[in-house]
């Protein structure tokens, strides 16, 4: 997948102080998670960065809550000034919109800054289950439905994510519900889960660590620090599931300012140190221009509506 670099005009932006931003008044990245998960790595990464790029501090917020509405509502409505931005998954502007019947905001409440990252989960497996995706599917057509892997509900990423490569593989497994990736982590490395459908350092974590086994990803390319586990997609093309990190400004942000954001962004994701420290989170870096991410959302909801209205996931 090939992603467009920022242009010279966005460029130009950086240099050309946007007169809102030129202020000591710091800008906000708003993070609509707890602190510590790949969402917040992300902001806090970025945050550094972007400071000297911009000229000004910035910082991050984190306001978690209801699936990540909490958060988003609260940019929506804040000031269209560059100052307070959302750094957001693709729960926030892809899957709650598509779930969510009486959403508190809508898609074009944002404008879009940056195209930042995309993160696969993986299939992580009890070292006593199959080391290989033809043997792990055999077993799980053997045992139909017997297979357990948690999840944050039925319409989390990662379990929409488990339910889209199982159909794709031709098994079906078993979710179970939890409240936070703490408890399945606990209740997977005391065994009474299968495996885990995870993203970023939980998955590598628990793979290095010899806690369990990936035995596949469910993105589009290879990680590069593990070239020897495979994509489910090469099994089955259809089995491309990952989520995405954008960055967003509230709608009516003056352009000059987008683009000025935009190009620190995108220049702070070109850094080869931040994009190493990424890829060992499971993160690809992307740091595309508004254009670029504008689109690649569209993209993701056109991609996961049909897909789940057959799962008939609906959130009242």
């Amino acid at each position: 997948m090939a992603w467009t670099r920022i242009g010279r005009r966005a460029a130009l932006g950086l240099c050309l102080a946007a007169p809102a931003l030129a202020q000591a008044r710091p800008v906000t990245l708003l993070v609509p998670f707890p602190p510590g998960g790949s969402t917040d790595v992300m902001g806090r990464l970025l945050a550094e960065r972007m400071a000297p790029l911009l000229g000004q501090p910035v910082q991050v917020e984190n306001r978690p809550g209801a699936a990540t509405v909490v958060g988003a509502e609260y940019v929506a409505r804040a000031a269209p000034d560059g100052l307070t931005l959302l750094v957001n998954s693709g729960t926030t502007l892809t899957l709650n919109p598509l779930l969510m019947r009486n959403l508190s905001y809508r898609p074009e409440d944002f404008a879009a800054v940056s195209l930042l990252s995309i993160l696969p989960f993986a299939f992580v497996l009890q070292n006593r289950l199959p080391k290989t995706i033809p043997d792990f599917v055999a077993l799980a057509k053997a045992r139909p439905g017997q297979l357990n892997y948690g999840t944050n509900g039925p319409s989390s990423f990662n379990n929409i994510a488990a339910v889209l490569v199982a159909d794709s593989l031709g098994i079906r497994m078993q979710d179970v519900t939890y409240r936070g990736d703490a408890q399945q982590l606990n209740d997977f490395l005391a065994g009474t889960l299968d495996l885990l459908v995870v993203g970023g350092a939980s998955a590598i974590g628990t793979h290095r660590n010899g806690q369990g086994h990936i035995i596949g990803w469910t993105g589009d390319r290879r990680m590069p620090g593990f070239p020897e586990i495979p994509t489910f997609a090469e099994t089955a093309p259809e089995a491309v599931a990952q989520t995405y990190f954008g960055l967003v400004a509230p709608a009516r942000t003056p352009r000059p300012m987008i683009e000025r954001l935009a190009t620190a962004a995108g220049q702070a994701l070109q850094e080869p140190g931040l994009r190493d420290r990424l890829l060992g989170e499971g993160q690809f870096a992307i740091g595309s221009g508004p254009e670029e991410c504008a689109n690649f959302m569209r993209q993701e909801a056109a991609r996961w509506a049909p897909v789940l209205q057959r799962m008939n996931l609906r959130i009242d």
